[in-house]
Order: C-alpha cells, then structure tokens, then sequence
C-alpha cells in the first residue's frame, strides 16, 4: 500500500481551505483517508499553517511520501519533511 501526505480540499466554492492527511495514494483526494495531521487556510492574512510534528514524523518513519505540495508547506511551517525519518 503506498501511503501518501497530502491535502483534502474542504470549504465552499471560491473559499477552500485544506486538510493535511495521510491516505492510500488509490484513494480519490476528498475521499476516505488513515488520519488527519493538519490543516492549511490559504486565504487567511497571514497564511495558517498547523501541522502535527509527532504525527507526521511517525508517518514518515513508517514510509509515508510527501506529495509536493505538502513538502512545500512542510518547508514553510519549518518542518522537513526528510529530517523526520523519511528516508531509509
């Protein structure tokens, strides 16, 4: 199964703010997931961005990808993504 972190779009038409998951990559992206880490409000001043260190880190450890829109925001809240225990 390979295991991926990445965003699930939430909110109305025009104002969507996302979710920071963990799913199966043969999952659809709004659909059913493993845990929520996280969330990213893009359209707050200025930009929200709270992501579960421990989480994340546990999940990286255990093999999960970052998609690259997630590694961006890992980068952003100072979070890295391959520090964590992501590579082998």
């Amino acid at each position: 199964m390979a295991v991926k972190i990445r965003l699930k779009r939430m909110g109305a038409k025009k104002n969507p703010f996302y979710r920071i998951v963990v799913a199966d990559s043969r999952f659809p992206r709004d659909g059913r997931f493993i845990e929520e880490i996280g969330f990213y409000d893009p359209l707050k001043e200025p930009v929200v961005i709270k992501i579960d260190e421990v989480k994340a880190a546990e999940w990286l450890r255990k093999g999960a990808q970052l998609t690259d829109t997630t590694k961006a925001l890992f980068n952003k809240a100072g979070i890295t993504g391959n520090t964590a225990g992501g590579g082998q």
